[in-house]
């Protein structure tokens, strides 16, 4: 059986057929979501430390470690990351034109 390789466009959610509006706020929630998670594993901390750290409970700091990204809001992951000590930055720049 042969894998059939596809190259992306830069969004595997938009990749996945989901909306270009959606595919953008799912893609900048899972950066974020793995921003968090490098930052908490890099510490070395416990999921019990990293929710006292984050003012958030252990099952919480649970479904960001498992990935759950439905649970997650823009809003919520940014302020976790600055419960955390990091600085989050936004860029934006123009669209490719689709052909």
């Amino acid at each position: 059986m042969r894998t059939r390789v596809r190259r992306t466009a830069g969004n595997v959610f938009a990749d996945l057929g989901i909306s270009a509006t959606e595919a953008e706020h799912l893609k900048v929630r899972a950066e974020l979501m793995v921003a968090l998670t490098r930052l908490l594993e890099a510490r070395g901390l416990s999921q019990v430390e990293s929710a006292k750290l984050l003012g958030v409970s252990q099952p919480r700091v649970s479904d960001l470690m498992r990935g759950k990204i439905d649970r997650f809001s823009i809003d919520a992951l940014v302020d976790m990351l600055f419960a955390a000590g990091a600085q989050v930055t936004v860029r934006v720049r123009r669209m490719r034109a689709v052909a």
